[in-house]
């Protein structure tokens, strides 16, 4: 999926230091954003609104751009503060967030700043919430309906998975045994340490698994974020959740699996040395 980059400032513009980025699940906010990411050279905050205890793209965000300063819901002034000290901040709306209400958390936020707003949109989609919406719109391809969408999320901190435990999960879900789904992302501990973000949209032909820059653990149950978001209709939240539970590794095969990686690890050393 292709995606444009926002159009240069206008000289007699004041610079823009609020940008709020809508549209269709799936069609590519998170992926502009990381594009204008790694074109500011001043400091930068990010703020999903309403993303709960489930904040996926905040921390996939985080592991890979770790300079940027991540906000959540009841932290508003605070991110007010730092846009009034200099950052530029990204506040992605979720589909599922009612583009009004959202305007009434950017009229706040923007107070005493310039604010710009972008709408991915389908190409060929004509007028639209999104474009009455918009400062400006961005066409991208996009074969997916996006009208009567569920959302099901869940956290899962401290869980941990093998690769064939997750695989089994991710077939499942995706392959519509659960329902017919749309989106699917999560971020997901495995045993020897390393955490994976895993991302499917409808029409690709395969999921991304794209391990996080972020430490080994190898101690006991992570205490990091993870956890999953799927999209879709007629969702089975409850198939699902007793799914990831069946998945999920034993406090006993876990401590097994890690006491085997750390001898390993440290055999290695040994003979390194």
């Amino acid at each position: 999926m292709s995606i444009a980059t926002a159009s240069p400032q206008k000289s007699a513009d004041p610079p823009v230091q609020i940008w709020a980025i809508a549209g269709a699940v799936g069609i590519g906010k998170t992926g502009w954003i990381y594009q204008q990411i790694e074109q500011i050279s001043s400091p930068v905050v990010y703020f999903c609104p309403n993303a709960g205890n489930v904040p996926i793209d905040a921390n996939c965000l985080l592991a890979e751009f770790p300079h940027v300063q991540i906000f959540t819901d009841g932290q508003e002034l605070e991110l007010i503060e730092k846009v009034e000290q200099g950052a530029i901040a990204l506040i992605e709306l979720g589909f599922h967030l009612d583009l009004r209400s959202g305007d009434i958390l950017l009229e706040t936020l923007a107070a005493n700043s310039a604010l710009k707003k972008i709408a991915l949109v389908p190409s060929g989609l004509g007028n639209s919430e999104w474009h009455e919406w918009a400062d400006q719109v961005i066409e991208v391809k996009y074969d997916l309906g996006f009208h009567d969408l569920q959302i099901w999320r869940s956290p899962f901190t401290g869980q941990v998975f093998d690769p064939s435990s997750l695989n089994v999960l991710w077939y499942e879900i995706t392959e519509g045994a659960y329902g017919k789904v749309s989106r699917a992302k999560g971020i997901f501990d495995l045993f020897d340490g390393r955490a994976f973000h895993l991302d499917f949209v409808a029409g690709m032909e395969d999921s991304l698994y794209l391990p996080l820059d972020v430490p080994l653990w190898l101690d006991g149950r992570p205490e990091r974020f993870s956890g999953i978001e799927v999209v879709g209709r007629n969702l089975d939240g409850k198939a699902i959740a007793q799914c990831i539970i069946d998945c999920c590794l034993s406090e006993e095969i876990l401590l097994h699996y890690q006491n085997q990686i750390k001898q390993s690890r440290q055999q290695s050393r040994q003979v390194a040395a």
